[in-house]
């Protein structure tokens, strides 16, 4: 199973208009072009002419829809909206004519939040801190939500564990470090994630270095209650730890370390116990076991904005996008 080619094939199904801001970056015009040449999304970019004219001379992005800071009309309406939005914080139109026109990410959740687009893609060249910022003061989470999270979709060639070596990886993007209430929710919503994305059920292992009360400490503690808490809160779903990550998805550990647990030995979604570990652990997998990873993918939030590595490829830039365009049907 190719999961980004399954999740190409249900965006074909209910198309959804992307934006990627990055259109300096040669990777993002070469996934743009590839995207348009497989038709399973709409793309828009954003740029002046100028920086269209230095696009074109990478690969031909004309059938790209393209908003450009340049249209006045379209300007205004932006700086209204996204003043309009910001009024508590003491945000002038100056302030937000120079945002949007100097910082692309402003403009494409703008064009979210008007309704122009469905979900942004960006991160290429910018940092999670920058990418996300904007998502987080101008589309906000969702009204059901109690936090938003981050997760990389992995998938692993030639591997018997997970999901025929498909994982969700969480937090590895966003929440540094997560309360016992925090990983609850992270626990639940990568379930929910999972189940989507991948159309599979399931089995949520919370990470530590103890199994099942092998080791003590109040790392370890944090880990309990998270485990508690999720069970209470999302009781339709499989979740059980502290795992060990030998433990959580090796049969033969289990059965030795946890015998008693559903989760143990076969979990397709780990959740880490904070953002050190988690970030470690997904570009482990991710380049020794040549593992495809593609996020991060961010939940909660009440449009899809995802981020990309800065160490991402065209590949890479394509699933991320997949991705975001099915998060955009799933909200519906």
């Amino acid at each position: 199973m190719d999961i980004i080619e399954d999740l190409k094939k249900r965006a074909r199904v209910e198309r959804k208009r992307i934006v990627l801001p990055e259109i300096m970056d040669k990777r993002v015009i070469e996934a743009a072009c590839a995207i348009m040449e497989e038709d399973f999304c709409d793309v828009i970019l954003i740029g002046t002419k100028r920086e269209v004219e230095e696009a074109l001379e990478v690969a031909d992005v004309s059938k790209a829809q393209i908003y450009s800071p340049d249209d006045e009309e379209l300007l205004e309406k932006l700086v209204s909206k996204l003043v309009e939005l910001r009024k508590d914080k003491g945000m002038t139109a100056e302030e937000a004519r120079n945002l949007l026109v100097s910082d692309y990410m402003y403009y494409a959740c703008m064009l979210v939040k008007l309704g122009l687009a469905d979900g942004v893609v960006s991160g290429a060249c910018h940092s999670t801190a920058n990418t996300l910022r904007p998502a987080l003061q101008i589309i906000k989470t969702k009204k059901d939500v109690e936090l938003v999270s981050a997760f990389f979709l992995m998938q692993v060639e030639n591997c018997t564990y997970g999901e025929k070596g498909i994982f969700i990886f969480a937090d590895s993007g966003l929440v540094q470090n997560p309360t016992s209430q925090e990983l609850a929710e992270i626990a639940g919503c990568s379930a929910k994630s999972f189940e989507y994305l991948v159309g599979e059920e399931p089995r949520v292992a919370l990470l530590s270095y103890s199994t099942m009360g092998s080791s003590k400490h109040e790392d370890v503690d944090k880990v309990v209650e998270a485990v508690k808490l999720a069970k209470e809160k999302f009781a339709n779903y499989k979740i059980d730890g502290e795992l060990q990550v030998d433990a959580a998805i090796i049969p033969e550990v289990a059965t030795r370390k946890a015998p008693n647990s559903d989760v143990a030995g076969k979990a397709n979604v780990l959740i880490f116990p904070n953002l050190d570990a988690g970030n470690i652990g997904y570009k482990l997998v991710q380049r020794l076991a040549k593992a495809s990873a593609y996020g991060p993918i961010c939940q909660g939030m009440a449009a899809p904005i995802n981020d990309l590595s800065r160490g991402c490829s065209m590949e890479d830039i394509i699933g991320v996008v997949a991705i975001t365009a099915v998060q955009v049907q799933s909200k519906n």
